[in-house]
């Protein structure tokens, strides 16, 4: 009997490459439509709450997809249980303070 989120987080995984793929086309469309590469440009294209927002949900996907893939290598191949726990909790203390570290700095603009 094994732990039954094979499934969600396979699926989750490829919904988060898609929504990544999508924004990094969208992305590179906004930020090559940019009038000059200054940051005052960069500044006005994160000003909205649109761009802010996709490029949030963006790092989340990004942070989750990584958790995710790192998550099951370690549990393939640290077969230590407690080593195993310890990179798990330090992994995803960074992956969550990364995405604090996303939020404050694209609201601070």
């Amino acid at each position: 009997m094994g732990a039954h989120y094979g499934l969600r987080d396979w699926i989750g995984q490829r919904v988060t490459a898609v929504y990544m793929a999508l924004y990094t086309v969208i992305f590179a469309f906004c930020a090559l439509s940019l009038p000059e590469m200054s940051y005052d440009a960069w500044s006005n294209l994160f000003r909205g709450g649109l761009m802010r927002f996709l490029t949030l949900l963006f790092f989340l996907s990004l942070f989750y997809h990584a958790w995710v893939g790192v998550r099951d290598i370690f549990m393939d191949y640290i077969k230590p249980v407690g080593i195993r726990l310890a990179l798990h909790v330090v992994v995803l203390f960074l992956l969550i303070g990364y995405a604090g570290w996303a939020a404050q700095i694209l609201w601070r603009l």
